[in-house]
């Protein structure tokens, strides 16, 4: 049963007294002026379903892990089916609030554990604003000589042609006792203004994504990318920052990064595509935000009769911009010379509504946070190519992870 309630304008975030329950996703579609907020577990899912029209059956948040597709990409023998299965996590929240041109609609799914009564009156307790813990060091897991070790190992792949370009990304850590997960990314979102920011929370487990890309957008049957290579540091003086922008504007370099990485998801979404529907909408655009300018290109495509959104995304996962060309050779390579699994980082955090549309981010700028531990994590990654100087991919990751750790008040 669904219920849609008008809420008005003013919904807090999360409710001071929603915050026990154990499940929410959060996400924002800025450029849509769109956000979506699922509360709780109505049921689980296998994967979602679509009729005719493109329009899935009932709401449906999924959660995709990196290594959510590398045992049917890569042939790795690493990851079990039933381990696979566990990496994405599909399901329709209890309750499922939808901000659109600033107005507020609660959409419910009521079971036998509660009621739409039960939750109008909690969205209405005020938010406690907690301040982030401010005198926090984070440590890197690789170090910069390792980075560069293993980064002159995957040129040498590179100069070869074993691949063309792959994404290289290393962890940092904190422990962070005091740490309000809902407040830290409150601070996050104001402080960054990353348009495809989410929010997730399973239990103890927490991602506080301050991502400025779209991995995938869904209307009906039309489906968008928005691979995202190439960053540059704001400046706060203007003149400086403007050149800033202009020289990733035309920087070949950065510029053979992204179109790699556009290429690769042509191919990906050629895969469900109606012929002759695949198109480059926008090529090596540069967006401002503020603390980085980005590169970003823009592909659209139409699914083919018979295919669905489900199956675009098990065609174009992982995205292009976090592993590389060719992609398999390059998920090998990141296996091989990664410290660890990804887990979420490099995933995406995205949603289906029976409207029709579903949008789908890239986890990028995201601290993991585990309430038991009070450890957070925070991964970066940068494009190596023939054309790269590792020593300015390294200090690229040490922008990207200061972006998100800057934002929080941290060292």
């Amino acid at each position: 049963m669904r219920i849609t309630i008008p809420l008005g304008r003013e919904v807090p975030f999360i409710s001071e007294a929603l915050r026990d329950q154990p499940q929410f996703m959060f996400r924002l579609i800025a450029d849509q002026d769109r956000a979506v907020l699922g509360i709780g577990l109505h049921r689980s899912l296998e994967r979602p379903l679509f009729d005719a029209k493109g329009r899935a059956q009932d709401w449906c948040f999924g959660k995709l892990c990196y290594e959510w597709k590398s045992p049917h990409q890569v042939g790795s023998g690493a990851v079990s089916d039933a381990q696979n299965d566990a990496l994405a996590e599909w399901y329709t929240p209890r309750w499922v609030i939808e901000w659109n041109a600033g107005n507020a609609v609660l959409h419910a799914f009521p079971d036998d554990g509660g009621t739409t009564q039960d939750l109008l009156p909690l969205l209405r307790v005020p938010v406690i604003q907690r301040t982030a813990t401010l005198d926090s060091t984070w440590t890197e897991h690789t170090d910069r000589a390792t980075y560069l070790t293993h980064a002159e190992a995957l040129l040498r792949h590179i100069q070869r042609g074993d691949i063309y370009e792959v994404n290289y990304c290393i962890e940092r850590s904190t422990h962070l006792p005091d740490l309000d997960p809902f407040s830290a990314f409150v601070q996050l979102m104001e402080r960054t203004k990353a348009p495809f920011a989410g929010f997730y929370r399973e239990a103890d487990q927490f991602a506080l994504c301050a991502s400025p890309e779209r991995f995938l957008a869904f209307d009906h049957d039309r489906v968008v990318g928005e691979p995202m290579k190439g960053t540059r540091p704001r400046s706060a003086d203007p003149g400086e920052d403007e050149r800033v922008r202009n020289e990733l504007q035309h920087d070949r370099k950065e510029r053979s990064e992204n179109i790699m990485a556009l290429d690769v998801m042509r191919n990906d979404l050629s895969r469900i595509a109606s012929s002759g529907s695949v198109v480059v909408e926008e090529l090596c655009a540069v967006r401002t935000y503020p603390n980085v300018h980005q590169m970003v290109s823009t592909v659209s495509a139409r699914i083919r009769e018979g295919s669905d959104a489900y199956m675009v995304l098990e065609a174009a996962f992982p995205m292009a911009s976090m592993t590389g060309a060719p992609k398999e050779s390059a998920m090998h390579l990141i296996r091989e010379h990664e410290v660890a699994p990804r887990g979420l980082y490099s995933g995406s955090l995205g949603f289906f509504t029976t409207d029709g549309t579903g949008d789908f981010n890239v986890v990028i700028r995201t601290v993991l946070y585990n309430t038991i531990t009070e450890i957070a994590s925070l991964r970066t990654g940068s494009a190596l190519t023939a054309q790269c100087d590792p020593e300015r991919e390294w200090d690229e990751c040490t922008v990207k992870a200061r972006s998100v750790t800057h934002a929080l008040d941290h060292a």
